[in-house]
């Protein structure tokens, strides 16, 4: 029979369990920083050396591979990526556009700076070039830069080309200091679907920040009131604020120009992984155009189309549903030139697919003036291949040109977004106070979109009807979200 335990040896065990269940109830309290103490305190007390005490660093290498890390390209990388800040002063009155009461009561309009935010990329840290969106300085009177160091410059504005997003600006390069750094151009035409990308930008204004991710697809259009598109798609987030911001490969190598995301509740309620930024050989090609011009000129076939729909891919021959059908040849256009006539379905482009009248809009929207594109076309019901050299179209045309009646108006395209959302037509630019086109009733951003000869599509169409003048000139006018009829006298 072995020995009871004496009285004090049950009064220290119950002591003990008294402890330690007040412990548990502390750690209970107290979460993690009592379980800690609990867990040391039931430890072997242990000789605690200056070594161990010490934080160690993260391993260079695991099991003799070294770690990857993006760190040492985005050193390179994020000097290049500067914060660009637009000004805009509005004059506010109470009366809003009416000028009678605007002019009897001057001291009533206000001014008011709006201000607004995005992202840049030095392109060229010699001559001080960055790029950066359209719409991100659009319509500013100020604009200035502020490089990842805290420096804030003074940026110069040289031009922008609105159908595509690209604005190009100078800051002078700094004479003491550090040098400016500029990020190389990659060809992005040798980006692949899964290739990784990093973004880098200020989004929300908080400061430059960055994301990585995957290139989800090339080439992507289709979105509506984007303008000219061949985007790159990515999940990497492109949130308000990295507009013109810097997509890189992870050679820190430039290969697009973040410009939108997409998301049903609109784009300040987050990134969902679509985002989209522009090819760096687009943005390269429109920043050597308006370095040289100041302005872009792109070419065109100088045709009209319509799209295939079930019913006349049956009549053509086609099939499939789809490709754009040339309605007009244009005289001394490039189509012309070319052979092409008018009930031709246009179905490819230099290798690219055609399904309808946009697709066909966007590939010429996107070549230079000059370039050399191979049509795949059926006629007839039978394939057929023409070779066509884009000629340039005139973007905007003075009214007295087409008729004296339209003397004082300036004509233009519509924007290539207003196109890419539906709307076809040209749109009045400028209206000369007491001209005869001012007094006949036009005003600046009238849509004209039919004449007396018909409807038409763009500059080109319109310009078309005045090949024999009309003796009474109607224009059919949109305005706002109204529309009627203007006779022209």
């Amino acid at each position: 029979m072995s020995p009871r335990p004496s009285a004090s040896r049950s009064a220290r065990a119950r002591a003990t369990r008294i402890g330690f269940v007040l412990a548990l109830a502390a750690a209970a309290a107290f979460g993690g920083f009592a379980a800690t103490a609990l867990q040391e305190s039931l430890r072997p007390a242990q000789a605690k050396t200056p070594e161990a005490a010490q934080v160690e660093a993260l391993p260079a290498t695991v099991a003799g591979t070294p770690v990857p890390s993006l760190a040492p390209m985005l050193e390179r990388v994020m000097p290049a990526v500067v914060s660009v800040h637009s000004q805009q002063r509005v004059r506010v009155s109470p009366f809003g556009n009416d000028p009678f009461f605007r002019r009897m009561f001057p001291e009533l309009t206000q001014e008011r700076i709006n201000r607004s935010l995005g992202s840049g990329v030095i392109v060229d840290a010699r001559r001080g070039l960055v790029l950066t969106n359209h719409h991100v300085i659009e319509g500013a009177d100020e604009v200035s830069v502020s490089l990842s160091d805290g420096r804030t410059l003074t940026a110069e504005f040289i031009g922008s080309d609105p159908d595509t997003d690209i604005a190009l600006m100078r800051i002078p390069v700094p004479e003491d200091g550090a040098p400016l750094t500029a990020i190389p151009m990659a060809d992005s035409a040798q980006l692949r679907v899964g290739d990784f990308v990093v973004a880098v930008g200020n989004p929300f204004g908080i400061g430059q920040t960055v994301t990585s991710g995957i290139v989800s697809a090339v080439g992507r259009t289709g979105l509506a009131g984007l303008g000219y598109q061949n985007f790159i798609q990515t999940d990497a987030s492109i949130n308000p604020g990295n507009s013109g911001g810097a997509l890189v490969d992870l050679h820190g190598r430039l290969v697009g120009i973040n410009t939108a995301s997409f998301n049903p509740r609109g784009s300040m309620a987050g990134n969902i992984g679509l985002g989209f930024a522009i090819p760096s050989n687009l943005a390269g090609d429109i920043m050597r155009q308006l370095l040289a011009t100041g302005e872009v000129h792109r070419g065109a076939l100088g045709v009209d189309t319509q799209d295939v729909d079930a019913r006349l891919a049956e009549g053509l021959g086609l099939d499939a549903a789809r490709g754009a059908l040339v309605t007009r040849v244009y005289p001394d256009s490039a189509a012309a030139a070319a052979g092409v006539e008018a009930g031709d379905v246009i179905l490819a482009a230099n290798g690219q697919r055609i399904d309808d009248g946009a697709a066909l809009r966007n590939f010429e929207g996107l070549q230079a003036v000059g370039a050399r594109v191979t049509l795949d076309l059926r006629r007839d019901g039978e394939p057929l291949q023409l070779t066509a050299t884009l000629r340039e179209q005139p973007r905007s045309l003075p009214g007295a040109s087409l008729d004296p009646r339209l003397a004082g108006a300036t004509f233009s395209e519509l924007p290539a977004g207003a196109r890419q959302s539906g709307l076809s037509g040209v749109v009045v630019e400028e209206v000369a106070a007491g001209s005869r086109a001012a007094g006949n009733g036009l005003r600046p951003g009238d849509r004209i979109v039919a004449a007396n000869s018909g409807r038409f599509d763009d500059l080109a169409g319109f310009r078309l009807g005045f090949s024999t003048p009309p003796s009474q000139l109607v224009l059919r006018v949109v305005r706002g979200n109204t529309s009627g009829n203007l006779i022209m006298r």
